[in-house]
């Protein structure tokens, strides 16, 4: 199903009860994010506010639901999505042998070409209200978080196009208000967007950007989409929606964009001038990116639809409504993964405390041994998947959506002193873990069913955890507190917490403890924390240890079986650490009175308890700065 501009959708929205309008004065500054967090979190509908101070109400959390997910594809159900790509791929891969089985593969091919994007020679929709004046101050643009470097345009579908191929691209790449007529744009160094930015610094020109808002929401979707280089995000936008997307040209530069979108900024960016200090901005990590140096878009125009609406969307602490955008990747790409990279893999989870690229679990159908080695290596070099830090491949009937069941699974199969590889390589540029930006330790854990051949040598892997651990085994002069819910429950792993700006070496006297008391590999794997995480709150834990850790730095081997990984903030470490590093991403007090005193006239229900109530407890030396530096 095709929609024409957010209006549509919104429409399907509430026809399916998936829509709450807030017809209340809500703040962009600040107050529409504690509220759509407080909503995200506990699972609730798409957000309209429609008084925002301005003409343009505000779209949020509308990809916050697998139901809502499906309906922003135009699909019922994710799943089909994965199916028919799958059937299409085999189909055009497959190796033909006669004329007629070619033939067969033909009305694929053109039903393919039937999503190609148009180029229509009239205005858009998105043209009705032109602004040759421009002032970005017209849209409700959010400040998301207290100590966000500025109001940050988050939705925003970016256009740019290779000087010398002709190439385009569309990309997810937040914008910095700086004044009315320019921002900042954050494309990293990986993206396409900055390929092209660099490629347009040796012609001596300037470079033409264009910025789509809303729209079917489908466009926003592709935009994200983890696409080879050069494929036009266009046609997957087509492909999913069953219809081929319209475009229209810019009226002050040569690119095309949608016909139905919302609004478009049109403008450049100038390679030969100065960069603009971006940032900072509380990221889809949970902690916040710092200001780094990024170019300037000089806006030359504004168009928009009459009925236009300014879609938005929040990151922050996990789960956030960007969780439902990676759900999708993992059903509709897996088709092209398993024929196109690795053929054994039979599924792909990236779990939500991993934000992405911290954690991706993969589950294979192995005939050989050294096959999990093979795809873990094969995998850190695959796409966007280069960003990954941790990665576990499974296989046999496991279910990796279950982490019990998955934890049961590895543990069962892992011998850590031969089924671990570490190794360096590129990492997200919002990583803060890492010794330097962009370049830092991974670690793929092979808990494959091993062969016969595999085998030999290997120590027990199913230690007994019905065992009782004396009280005195943990100096608790040390250690501040302990979980061994999944020691009791049969799994072999240990929390501990401890307070590191107290006691910088409690990261060690932690260490020597276990090496005297836990030489038989009690406990397989020990994860260490901050004292302000509580140890029994399982996704927290596993959210820190993957933000905070460098794999290859932050673990150590205990016993031959059993591994350490530190997952606490390392500016407290003997030394410091070279880098700044980022507090936790969460709303102000004073924000969250604001919302308290406002929650009954929006229609939401009982009052929902921001969640930044506990993540406050979470930033170190207070609330007023983001940085944490050694004392």
């Amino acid at each position: 199903m095709a929609y024409s501009g957010l209006t549509g959708f919104i429409h399907s929205l509430e026809k399916n009860n998936q829509l709450v309008r807030i017809k209340t004065f809500i703040d962009p500054v600040l107050e529409i994010t504690d509220i759509t967090d407080r909503v995200t979190k506990n699972g609730g509908k798409a957000l309209l506010f429609e008084n925002t101070g301005t003409g343009f109400p505000v779209l949020i959390n509308a990809f916050g639901s697998d139901e809502r997910m499906a309906m922003a594809i135009g699909r019922r159900d994710l799943g089909e999505v994965g199916g028919e790509l799958e059937h299409i791929l085999k189909n055009v891969t497959e190796n033909k042998e006669t004329c007629f089985e070619k033939l067969l593969t033909l009305p694929i091919i053109l039903r393919l070409a039937g999503f190609l994007p148009s180029r229509l020679k009239k205005k858009g929709k998105c043209q009705q209200v032109i602004h040759m004046t421009p002032d970005l101050g017209i849209f409700p643009v959010l400040k998301c978080w207290p100590y966000d470097g500025g109001r940050f345009i988050t939705l925003p579908m970016v256009h740019t196009v290779h000087p010398e191929t002709g190439k385009t691209n569309v990309g997810m790449y937040r914008m910095q208000i700086l004044d009315k007529k320019t921002t900042a744009i954050h494309w990293q160094r990986h993206k396409t967007g900055a390929v092209h930015f660099e490629a347009w610094k040796k012609t001596d020109k300037k470079m033409p950007v264009s910025v789509a808002l809303g729209g079917d929401p489908v466009y926003a979707y592709s935009a994200t989409a983890p696409l080879p280089e050069g494929i036009n995000e266009y046609i997957l936008a087509g492909f999913l929606r069953k219809k081929k997307v319209s475009l229209v040209r810019c009226l002050t530069n040569e690119l095309y964009v949608p016909d139905d979108a919302d609004i478009i900024i049109e403008g450049y960016v100038d390679p030969a001038e100065e960069p603009a200090w971006e940032g900072p901005f509380g990221d889809h990590t949970g902690f916040y990116s710092l200001a780094d140096w990024y170019p300037k878009f000089h806006v030359t125009c504004i168009t928009h639809s009459k009925n236009a609406v300014y879609p938005a969307t929040i990151v922050g602490v996990p789960p956030q409504e960007d969780a439902w955008l990676a759900k999708a990747t993992e059903k509709i790409f897996l088709a092209p993964v398993k024929m196109t990279i690795q053929p054994e893999i039979e599924d792909l989870h990236m779990p939500e405390a991993g934000v992405a690229h911290n954690l991706v679990i993969v589950k294979i159908k192995k005939s050989y041994p050294g096959q999990g080695m093979k795809v873990i290596n094969a995998l850190f070099g695959a796409g966007q998947m280069m960003f990954t830090k941790y990665l576990v491949v499974v296989s046999g009937e496991v279910n990796i959506r279950n982490y019990y069941e998955l934890l049961v699974n590895v543990f069962a199969n892992v011998d850590f002193a031969k089924d671990l590889v570490f190794s360096n390589g590129p990492l997200d540029v919002l990583d803060h873990s890492s010794d330097v930006s962009s370049f830092g330790g991974k670690a793929g854990v092979d808990a494959t069913i091993k062969n016969v051949e595999e085998l030999a040598g290997r120590a027990n892997v199913r230690p007994d955890c019905k065992q009782d651990i004396p009280d005195d085994f943990f100096d608790r002069e040390i250690i501040k507190d302990i979980n061994l819910s999944l020691f009791n429950d049969g799994i072999p792993i240990l929390i501990i917490t401890v307070n590191s700006s107290e006691d910088a070496d409690a990261i060690d006297k932690v260490k020597d403890m276990l090496k005297n008391k836990d030489q038989t590999g009690i406990f397989r794997l020990i994860l260490i924390v901050d004292h302000t995480i509580d140890p029994h709150d399982l996704f927290n834990v596993v959210w820190q240890v993957l933000g905070n850790s460098d794999p290859q730095r932050d673990h150590e081997f205990i016993s031959r079986s059993s591994v350490f990984i530190d997952g606490t903030i390392k500016v407290y470490r003997k030394g410091g650490f070279p880098r700044r590093w980022p507090n936790v991403v969460c709303s102000g007090s004073e924000t969250i009175t604001s919302v308290d005193k406002k929650w009954d006239l929006l229609g939401l229900g009982p009052l929902i308890h921001s969640p930044s109530i506990k993540y406050l407890e979470l930033c170190r030396k207070g609330t007023d700065e983001i940085i944490v530096e050694k004392p």
